[in-house]
């Protein structure tokens, strides 16, 4: 088995290389020959995809705190009816774990 093309790339010559892209863009745009590309990248969203874009959309609108529930639990507090279950607690805690 032949391995071909494992020499150190010559960074004179890829210079030069890279150099001569760019001038025949600059060439064209001076010239005002700017090629029209007939292959321009196209996107193709399926049904599927555009209803998970519509939803992300609507989910994004949605508040990130409920304060519905917020001002439920601050009045139990306030009230004193808010009672804390610590094995509950303890429970989710070694869960996450």
């Amino acid at each position: 088995m032949k391995i071909d093309g494992n020499n150190p790339v010559d960074k004179k010559d890829l210079y030069g290389k890279v150099k001569g892209l760019d001038g025949t863009k600059e060439a064209e745009k001076k010239d005002g020959v700017e090629k029209e590309s007939a292959e321009r990248d196209k996107i193709s969203l399926s049904g599927k995809a555009k209803e998970i874009s519509e939803l992300k959309a609507e989910i994004d609108q949605l508040p990130d705190i409920r304060t519905d529930k917020v001002d439920s639990i601050k009045q139990a507090i306030d009230t004193g009816n808010y009672n804390i279950d610590a094995r509950k607690i303890a429970q989710k805690i070694l869960e996450e774990l």
